[in-house]
C-alpha cells in the first residue's frame, strides 16, 4: 500500500419541495402505486398493489431515483425521497424492500427489489415521496420560464390576470429560489392544453401557488397569449463553471438579472475562500488568467477585495457591479478544498471517512458499507481501489453522521454520486463510523 493523497471531489446538492393545496388526506393513485396521507396529492407514503392487496415499501436503500420513478408513474416530473415513515406508519403488509431503481423504469414494481413480501422492516421504516408539482418551461435557464402547474391529472398554464412579483416569488420559493419577478403576455411562449389558474393573488406566505387565492382550477377567461411566467433570483448568487469537478471552476456571479464573470485584478486566496465557503466547501485557492476558460457575456466584478468575514462574494469591496477595465482572458477562478477526507489512519491512504457538508465535517455510517463504496472513496482520492472498514475501525468520529445506507456503483466517481439516504438522515451511532484502506 502506498500513501499518496491526490483528492478530487464532486458535491451534490439541491432539493426541490413543492406542495399542492388539497385535502388533509390526499391520495394520488396509478395502476399499481399510490400516495397516502400526504397533505397534498403530490406527496405521501408510497403504497403498491401486488398479490391482490395494497402494502407499503420499506425505506432501506430508498433514494431520489426510486422516488422519481414513483412520481413519473403518477404524472409528475421528479421526486424527493422521504424515509422513516415521514407521512405516518402504514398498516398491513410491507410488500417491497431494498428497492433499487435505475431511473428508466415506468413502474416501481419494475425496479430491483428483494421480492414481493420479502423484507426485514417495520412500518416505522415506510417510504414516502414528495413529487414536483410546479415547473418552469421554455426558459433559457432553470430559473426562468412559463409557469405550469399539475392539477386534475395533467399539466396546465396560469393566466397573467393580476399576476405580479408576489405571485412569482411564491412560485420561485417553492422551487428553491430566493425570489421572483413576474413575466406576462406569454413572455416565454404560449403553452398548450388547459389553462388551470387565473386571477391568482398570493399574499407571500404560501408554500405553493395553488394555496393562493384563485377562482378555482380551470376557471378562467384567458387565452394562451396571456400565459404567466417568472424569472427567479437564484438562492446562490455565485457559481463555479467549467471545472473538472464541482469544487473548482471559473467564478460567475448573478447580478442585474444575469450571470457574469469576475476579473482577476487583485484576486487572491482570501477572495477564493469566501467563494468556496459560500458554496459549502472549505478554504480556496485563487486561479487567474482564465484558468478554467474564458467566459462570455458581462464582466460583473473587478478589483474584488475580501477580508474573509463575508458570507458572499458580493459583500466584498469592489468598485460596483459592471465597473471594470478587463477582458475575459482575465476571468477569475477558484479551486476549493475537497469534501472527502480520511482521518486517524496510520497514513494518508487509510482512515475514517469524513465528508464536508454545509460548513462542517461529519462521518459516514457503515450500514451497507462495502468494498465498492470504499473503492469509490479511494479512487476519488487518487488511489486504485479500497477495502471497507466498519464498526469505527479507525476510531469514533464526532459531530453529525452525514451519510447512511451508501450504495455506490462502480461507475460513480465520488461518494456524493452514490445512492444514500438524504444528508443527515441516519439511524446510526459513531460506533458504526465507516472507514477505508486504500491501495
Amino acid at each position: 500500500m502506498w500513501c499518496h493523497l491526490n483528492i478530487k471531489m464532486k458535491f451534490a446538492a439541491y432539493l426541490v419541495l413543492c406542495f399542492l393545496a388539497t385535502s388533509a388526506r390526499a391520495q394520488t393513485e396509478g395502476a399499481n402505486v399510490r400516495l397516502v396521507d400526504g397533505s397534498a396529492s403530490n406527496e405521501g407514503r408510497v403504497e403498491v398493489y401486488a398479490n391482490e392487496r395494497w402494502g407499503t415499501v420499506c425505506d432501506d436503500s430508498w433514494d431520489d431515483t426510486d422516488a422519481t420513478v414513483v412520481c413519473q408513474s403518477l404524472g409528475f416530473e421528479s421526486g424527493t425521497a422521504n424515509t422513516n415513515a415521514h407521512f405516518g406508519e402504514g398498516s398491513g403488509d410491507i410488500l417491497l424492500d431494498d428497492v433499487s431503481c435505475t431511473g428508466a423504469e415506468s413502474s416501481l414494481l419494475e425496479c430491483s427489489n428483494s421480492g414481493i413480501g420479502s423484507h426485514n422492516c417495520g412500518h416505522y421504516e415506510d417510504a414516502g415521496v414528495t413529487c414536483l408539482a410546479v415547473r418552469l418551461v421554455d426558459g433559457s435557464a432553470p430559473n426562468e420560464g412559463r409557469v405550469e402547474v399539475y392539477a386534475d391529472g395533467g399539466w396546465g398554464t396560469v393566466c397573467d390576470d393580476s399576476w405580479d412579483d408576489t405571485d412569482a416569488t411564491v412560485v420561485c420559493q417553492s422551487l428553491g429560489f430566493e425570489s421572483g419577478t413576474a413575466n406576462t403576455n406569454a413572455h416565454f411562449g404560449e403553452g398548450s392544453g388547459d389553462i388551470l389558474l387565473d386571477d391568482v393573488s398570493c399574499d407571500g406566505g404560501e408554500t405553493s401557488l395553488l394555496e393562493c387565492s384563485n377562482p378555482g382550477i380551470g376557471t378562467h377567461n384567458c387565452g394562451h397569449h396571456e400565459d404567466a411566467g417568472v424569472t427567479c433570483l437564484p438562492t446562490e448568487l455565485v457559481r463555479l463553471v467549467d471545472g473538472s469537478a464541482s469544487n473548482e471552476g471559473r467564478v460567475e456571479v448573478y447580478a442585474n438579472g444575469g450571470w457574469g464573470t469576475v476579473c482577476d485584478d487583485f484576486w487572491d486566496d482570501t477572495d477564493a475562500t469566501v467563494v468556496c465557503q459560500s458554496l459549502g466547501f472549505g478554504s480556496g485557492t485563487a486561479n487567474t488568467n482564465a484558468h478554467f476558460g474564458e467566459g462570455s457575456g458581462e464582466i460583473l466584478l473587478d478589483d474584488v477585495s475580501c477580508d474573509g468575514g463575508e458570507t458572499s462574494l458580493l459583500e466584498c469591496s469592489n468598485p460596483g457591479i459592471g465597473t471594470h477595465n478587463c477582458v475575459h482572458q482575465e476571468d477569475a477562478g477558484v479551486t476549493c478544498l475537497p469534501t472527502v477526507r480520511l482521518v486517524d489512519g496510520s497514513c494518508a491512504g487509510e482512515g475514517r471517512v469524513e465528508v464536508y457538508y454545509d460548513g462542517a465535517w461529519g462521518t459516514v455510517c457503515d450500514d451497507l458499507w462495502d468494498d465498492t463504496d470504499a473503492t469509490v472513496v479511494c479512487q476519488s482520492l487518487g488511489y486504485t481501489s479500497g477495502i471497507a472498514v466498519g464498526n469505527a475501525g479507525f476510531g469514533e468520529g464526532t459531530g453529525e453522521i452525514l451519510l447512511d445506507n451508501v450504495e455506490c456503483a462502480s461507475t460513480d466517481t465520488d461518494i456524493f454520486d452514490c445512492q444514500s439516504n438524504a444528508i443527515g438522515d441516519d439511524n446510526c451511532f459513531h460506533s458504526e463510523d465507516a472507514g477505508v484502506t486504500c491501495s
